[in-house]
Parts: structure tokens; C-alpha cells; sequence
């Protein structure tokens, strides 16, 4: 039987748990019934441009022919097998792809099944190449202030220890270095520099490798940096025999400007992990790439292999899906496009600085953050935003938009008189 609008939001508020929310009072949600191009139908009929690319993932929007049918055609064949001793020509083709996009020297490829499970299998793989190099005391990361990298437990571990999400764990998680946050602006590089390498010089004999969100800190607050101090790790990475992690889970294919947010700095790490953006949306799928030494150096352990292998891994479904959405990311002027809304959101956020409760306004790539002098009200701020006709969803003290790659102007205004309207009531 079919269940009533309220029937379903009364069950859900009584029964399931939404990310970051009270069980005990939780806030409200919206019912979805539909969606396609930039828009989200709700049960009441009524329209919302997503402004969030639904947590930064889906870049070509709702609904896409092109996917559609590439989901459509895997499922015809077959959904699901296992890549334990199995393989299959979804996988192959999406790892060679994403080679060929990758940085250069990143050839080996693990199919994950979440951005914070790729995490976890990078933050393992750090270690265990340390063992093969006969180095096992090396078991620490080397990472910075106002880091996110997911909420699984290894991924808390080197977040944010004191001002992230996760500060109640921190007894109970293991103990990494933290250097001071990347300072925003160039002229802060050479003193941050200096610190940086003085607690890599002090740790060395005990860390594996460091671990980053490249050019741009995501969850952790919005909080872009100069691509110089991606150099900098290079370097310490390279002077210090580290593995240099890129999680380029919420930065990669695009979102800040370059297909990869190392392609700022001109450098290559030795392991990046990709997620979200890789299906379009579509189904969970994460990636690690790794260089042909890191590969070897696992290889070299007292295991031989790479202990870790989840049930979904390498799932046909999501590998089809993602090699579609890449092919469509690739086909056209993407790198236009993307500079194309940067320039809409710079204009259209500007007029927020006019807030004298807006401490900052900044853009990068396909991002654009308004800053508050206090905690955002979620829902008084999605109200405002929801009542113009756009979906934001604010965190912390910032009001943001992270839109699909095919907004349009239009629209791209619409979702910045959003930003700037909610910034004024939360």
C-alpha cells in the first residue's frame, strides 16, 4: 500500500538516522520524489535547484541520458560479481582511464566502495610500503590542522584532532602529527614552510607518510590554500622517504579548477584517493591510485599482498556508470565550464560582503563560501535558501554551493541570491 507524504516523513523522523543528525530531535527533511537536470521535485510538486551537487558528486546533474543508459546496459549483462580472483571489462576500462587522467606516475589502480574506505585502504597502504622497505616503525601520518577525511575510524584519526567533527574520539583514535593549517595566502607560505618541514624533521623516523587535502580543505571548513605548499610536501615527502597522499576525494575532476587539484602545484603524489565525482552521483565507487614503487614496497611486506578487499569492490554497476560520467566530463570544454561558473559565483556572492556578519567570501573552481562570524542555523538558513528554490545545505559557520558542472547562468544566480539571502537570516 502505498504510504501518504506524512506517513513517510513521520516514519523517517521516528526511524532513521540522517548524516549528523539527532535521533532524539531531529531537524526536518524534504521527501524527494524526482529529479533531473539541476532540480530536486519534493512531494508538495515544488522544484529546488540543487546547490549541492548532492554532497559534491553529482557533476552533470539528475537524470542524464548518457548514464542512465550505461547503468541500464551493465544491468542487462550483470550487476554484481566478485573481484576476489574475478575481473571484469567495466573495471579494466575504468582503471585505464583513470591512469590516463591521473597525475603523472599514478598507474596502479584499487576500486573502493566509499571516498572514506578509499582513505582507509591509502592510510594502510602508507604503512604496509614502509614494511616492505624494511622500516615498521613508521606508523604515523604526517597531516595538517582543519584536515576531513571521513568518519570511519582511520579516517577520523587524521582529521582535525581539536576543531573537527570528531574531537570526542581523539582518545581512542591512534596518534598522528599535525602541522599548523596552510596559511591562505601566499605570503604565509615561507613561515608555514619552515614549520612544516621542522615537524617532519622531528617525526621522520616515525612517519609513513603525509596525508592532504590538496589545494582545497573540504568539511573542514572551506578553507583553500596556495598550491605552493603542495610543493613543499613534495619536497619533504621526497627528502624524508614519505608517501605523499593526496585525497582528492571532494577536489578531484574538476571542482577546483583543474582536473586535479594537484595539477595546480605540478606535482605528483604517490597515492590518490577519488571518489564522489567518479559515478556522477550515480552509486557509491571510490578509487586509489598509486605509483609502480609504492606498489612494489606493499608487494615487499611479510604479507605479499594488499590486505584489504571489500565485498563491492570494483562493483560492475558503478565501474560502467563512472566510465560513462568521465567520457562526459572529458568530451567537452570542461576546464571553459568550470572557469565559466567561477566567474558566476565570484560576481554573484559578491554583494554577501556586505553582510556585517560575513567575515569572508571566497571562491574556488566550482566553490563558492560565504563565511559567518557565528554558527550558521541549518534550518532557518535551508528555509531561506528553499524558499527562493534552491537546496543548501550549511555547515558549521559557513553558507556554501558546490553546484552541478551543467548549471546555468540563470540558475547559477539564482543558487548566489540563495547563499547571500540565507547568509542574512542564519
Amino acid at each position: 500500500m502505498a504510504a501518504t507524504t506524512e506517513e513517510l516523513l513521520a516514519y523517517d523522523r521516528g526511524h532513521l538516522w540522517h548524516p549528523y543528525t539527532s535521533m532524539t530531535d531531529p531537524t526536518p527533511v524534504r521527501l524527494v520524489t524526482g529529479a533531473s537536470g539541476v532540480r530536486l521535485t519534493l512531494a508538495d510538486g515544488s522544484e529546488l535547484v540543487d546547490g549541492m551537487s548532492s554532497w559534491w558528486a553529482a557533476i552533470h546533474g539528475y537524470n542524464h541520458p548518457v548514464l542512465n543508459e550505461a547503468l541500464a546496459r551493465q544491468a542487462g549483462d550483470f550487476a554484481h560479481v566478485m573481484f576476489g580472483g574475478l575481473t571484469h571489462a567495466p573495471a579494466v576500462r575504468l582503471a585505464e582511464r583513470l591512469v590516463e587522467l591521473a597525475p603523472a606516475g599514478l598507474e596502479k589502480v584499487f576500486l573502493a566502495d566509499s571516498g572514506s574506505v578509499s582513505v582507509e585502504v591509502a592510510l594502510k597502504m602508507a604503512i604496509q610500503h614502509q614494511r616492505g622497505l624494511g622500516r615498521p616503525e613508521r606508523t604515523r601520518m604526517l597531516t595538517i590542522e582543519g584536515g576531513y577525511h571521513g568518519d570511519t575510524f582511520g579516517c577520523m584519526s587524521v582529521c582535525d584532532p581539536v576543531g573537527g567533527m570528531h574531537s570526542m574520539f581523539a582518545a581512542v583514535l591512534p596518534q598522528h602529527v599535525f602541522a599548523p593549517r596552510p596559511p591562505a595566502t601566499a605570503d604565509g607560505v615561507p613561515g608555514w614552510a619552515e614549520a612544516f618541514e621542522a615537524l617532519a624533521d622531528e617525526y621522520a623516523g616515525e612517519v609513513a607518510g603525509i596525508i592532504v587535502e590538496p589545494l582545497l580543505q573540504g568539511a573542514g571548513g572551506m578553507h583553500p590554500y596556495p598550491a605552493e605548499c603542495l610543493r613543499v610536501m613534495r619536497a619533504v615527502a621526497d627528502r624524508h622517504g614519505l608517501v605523499l597522499v593526496f585525497d582528492e576525494i571532494a577536489t578531484g575532476f574538476g571542482r577546483t579548477g583543474t582536473m586535479w587539484a594537484a595539477d595546480a602545484a605540478g606535482v605528483s603524489p604517490d597515492i590518490m584517493c577519488v571518489g564522489k565525482a567518479l559515478t556522477g552521483g550515480y552509486l557509491t565507487l571510490a578509487a586509489v591510485l598509486t605509483t609502480a614503487a609504492v606498489g612494489a614496497g606493499i608487494s615487499a611486506s611479510e604479507s605479499g599482498v594488499l590486505m584489504h578487499g571489500p565485498t563491492y569492490m570494483g562493483n560492475p554497476l558503478a565501474c560502467a556508470v563512472a566510465l560513462a560520467n568521465l567520457d562526459l566530463l572529458t568530451s567537452g570544454d570542461w576546464a571553459g565550464n568550470l572557469a565559466r561558473i567561477n566567474r558566476g559565483l565570484e560576481h554573484g556572492l559578491a554583494g554577501a560582503r556586505d553582510n556585517p556578519a560575513v567575515v569572508d567570501v571566497r571562491t574556488l573552481g566550482a566553490v563558492g563560501v560565504v563565511q559567518l562570524d557565528h554558527p550558521v542555523d541549518v534550518v532557518k538558513a535551508a528555509d531561506a535558501a528553499a524558499e527562493l528554490g534552491v537546496w543548501l545545505r550549511p555547515f558549521r559557520d559557513l553558507i556554501y554551493t558546490m553546484p552541478p558542472y551543467i548549471t546555468d547562468d540563470d540558475d547559477l544566480a539564482l543558487i548566489c541570491a540563495a547563499v547571500t539571502r540565507a547568509a542574512e537570516v542564519a
